[in-house]
């Protein structure tokens, strides 16, 4: 990493580990596994550190029920277990979710006033399956959706972006917006899978039609398939909306060695998705991207994944395109493009 390179904001805090359960997938070694990566020499020529800031209630409900919000807080208070099936909490797990929201804003904040156009807010718990009533899927409080709405509230932003490369559907972001023409949001997910939803019919509704994307995948797609997705869909939709910011749910999950899904992306593919959304970024976005991290469940796939994210976007020059020409694709993805630009191409003049 000799030549000259941008700096990338990276939001963490020690008190994300404290939220953890160690017979749970999503625990604190996840993180504990991308700091070890970051404390590398290489990794300290282009981070800066972050430190969060803590939600404010004015913040969560701009998504969660004030209903929802007082459920968390006192399960804390309980020593409940788990909320559901999947999701678990301790008793420091509000305040700890507090404090990943307020980490996403905290990014977002330094996209749009600090030195670095680019944060990776490594935070936990995640929050994308988090419903305005519900929390759902590992996820208590949503926060890119809350960063979102702040962006929108504090910044004035009218054409925001949100990716989400998590293998598993951000049903709780898609429905914070559904009815939002100021988010665009594109999911790359498999289905079927966890949680059931996601399906390319799913399209928007009122001021928000046409402005959701689903791009549900069979499994077994990898690095070749993502990248064709991304230059036959992703790029040039984006290239139609011109986002002032792009936001990314980040979870590294899709990787080939993840124990809970059924996908073939390896590092690479996350250098080159980054890379095509970072062009796109900086032609109206100023370059500001915001990522949250999500999910990702192989330590070492997982703490690599987000490692070659966090190069790719503080090079100056990566030549998606040759990558997305070179990288084999399946037949199987070229009909889902096809199917996804026919439900799509009334909105959106680059699909047609």
């Amino acid at each position: 990493m000799s030549q000259e390179r941008e700096t990338i904001g990276i939001v963490y805090h020690p008190d994300y580990l404290i939220h953890t359960n160690h017979g749970h997938p999503e625990r604190k070694e996840r993180l504990e596994a991308i700091r070890e990566l970051l404390n590398e020499p290489d990794f300290h020529e282009i981070t800066v550190m972050l430190e969060p800031e803590y939600a404010d209630l004015s913040d969560i409900t701009l998504v969660h029920s004030a209903d929802h919000v007082n459920f968390i807080d006192s399960a804390c208070k309980k020593n409940q277990d788990f909320l559901d099936m999947d999701t678990y909490i301790v008793p420091e797990s509000y305040r700890v979710a507090l404090l990943s929201s307020g980490g996403a804003i905290t990014g977002l904040k330094e996209t749009m006033e600090g030195s670095a156009r680019k944060v990776f807010a490594l935070v936990r718990p995640p929050g994308h399956h988090a419903e305005k009533d519900r929390a759902m899927g590992f996820c208590l409080f949503n926060n890119i959706a809350i960063a979102a709405r702040v962006a929108q509230r504090d910044f004035g932003l009218k054409k925001i972006a949100i990716i989400d490369w998590d293998v598993h559907h951000g049903n709780g972001t898609q429905n914070a917006f559904y009815e939002d023409d100021g988010v665009l949001f594109i999911s790359l997910h498999q289905s079927p899978a966890y949680p059931g939803t996601g399906h390319i019919d799913d399209t928007g509704n009122g001021k928000g039609e046409g402005f959701n994307i689903n791009i549900p995948l069979s499994g077994g797609n990898g690095d070749g398939d993502y990248l064709k997705i991304f230059q036959d869909i992703v790029v040039p939709v984006l290239e139609d909306y011109g986002p002032q910011l792009i936001m990314v749910s980040a979870g590294q999950d899709s990787h080939i060695k993840d124990p809970l899904a059924g996908m073939n992306v390896t590092e690479e593919g996350y250098f080159y998705m980054a890379a095509a959304l970072k062009e796109v970024a900086r032609e109206s976005a100023e370059g500001r991207m915001l990522l949250c991290l999500e999910g990702g469940y192989h330590l070492e796939a997982q703490s690599k994944s987000v490692g070659k994210v966090i190069e790719s976007l503080s090079r100056a020059e990566v030549d998606f395109k040759a990558a997305a020409q070179n990288i084999a694709s399946g037949p199987a993805v070229d009909k889902r493009i096809e199917q996804v630009k026919e439900k799509m191409s009334p909105y959106w003049p680059s699909l047609g």
